[in-house]
């Protein structure tokens, strides 16, 4: 999957899964819908790669907009939404972070 890396990813890829490769996704990984030009979006990257770069899950970050199908079934509103899944399914969700602490509250949702 292009968009997915392991670790924090840093560029959105317009080359998004499809629905079905992400209920495939097995164990847990990061969703990040948003665009390269979102003001929010470039706001966010640093909390994000903090937390994230360590984290050593797979983050799949995608660019989102008008028509695209990921999107739209997650039913994302704003950017960046970070949505955390556990074998395709959303766990927990968080929009527009801009603390670190924020992103570590959402991966505190992962049961060890």
């Amino acid at each position: 999957m292009k968009a997915s890396h392991t670790g924090f990813n840093p560029e959105y890829q317009e080359d998004a899964p499809s629905i079905e490769e992400v209920a495939e996704l097995s164990g847990y990984a990061i969703l990040e819908f948003g665009a390269t030009w979102c003001g929010h979006c470039k706001a966010a990257a640093p909390a994000i790669e903090s937390v994230l770069s360590k984290a050593g899950l797979p983050h799949i970050k995608v660019f989102d907009g008008k028509g695209k199908r990921l999107g739209r079934s997650f039913k994302v509103k704003l950017w960046p939404t970070l949505i955390l899944l556990e074998s395709g399914k959303e766990v927990a969700r968080i929009v527009r972070p801009v603390e670190t602490e924020e992103i570590i509250a959402l991966l505190a949702n992962i049961k060890a």
